[in-house]
């Protein structure tokens, strides 16, 4: 079997997954996002060819270093889901169209300096830490509200949502967290997107209605 039949397929079972789930639990089917650290072009393009038309980006130079192989269409756009080092966004910020781990002020304010000189206004996402893991990016919850407040006044800045990912063993409850997070943000400040689940955990997001969802291991197969 070829291995753009693989992702063919691999693609389908997950729209169909996504589908059935949130026919079942009454929510919107999410957008996906192909996760591609460590995914050749050659197998990107595939995807694109299949249908993809987000890919996530996990580090900076991996992207920079494969971007130019990329069959990028129109309507195909580069979300930054890694940690974000403050020296790697003015390298960043040309390319992405959403960059989905901001998780401080000081963050934030670099990608306006560097969205202002490129004469864009920079979609992100504040990243949430729902399990106080030392091991991950992400603002406590009970610091979000600051945050948000903070950024906003932040002209090249336009906060489209939130983004977690929560600890394996309790990733429903981070998910119910985000939902109810996600609902009182989207209220009160118009964003309309929430970043979560993956391979193993895409479904258990549809429930709690991501918007988008990042997959990689499902789609292009295990990593080398």
């Amino acid at each position: 079997m070829s291995i753009l039949k693989d992702i063919e397929e691999n693609y389908n079972r997950i729209l169909y997954e996504i589908n059935d789930t949130a026919s079942k639990y009454g929510t919107k089917p999410p957008e996906v996002i192909a996760v591609t650290k460590t995914v050749p072009p050659e197998a990107v393009n595939m995807a694109i060819e299949c249908g993809i038309r987000l890919i996530g980006e996990n580090r900076v130079q991996e992207y920079l270093s494969k971007r130019e192989f990329y069959s990028h269409s129109q309507d195909v756009s580069v979300h930054f889901i890694g940690r974000l080092q403050s020296n790697k966004v003015r390298q960043i910020v040309p390319y992405a169209q959403v960059i989905q781990s901001v998780d401080s002020l000081s963050l934030a304010a670099e990608i306006d300096r560097q969205a202002l000189k490129y004469g864009k206004i920079q979609d992100v996402l504040i990243e949430i830490n729902t399990g106080s893991e030392d091991s991950k990016g992400g603002v406590p919850p009970s610091e979000l509200d600051t945050l948000i407040t903070a950024v906003l006044p932040l002209e090249n800045i336009n906060i489209r949502g939130l983004m977690a990912i929560p600890p394996p063993d309790r990733t429903q409850e981070g998910f119910a967290l985000m939902h109810d997070l996600f609902a009182k943000v989207s209220e009160v400040y118009g964003m309309d997107m929430l970043s979560m689940g993956m391979s193993s955990d895409y479904k258990l997001a549809v429930k709690y209605a991501a918007t988008v969802t990042r997959i990689g291991t499902a789609l292009f197969g295990k990593r080398n």
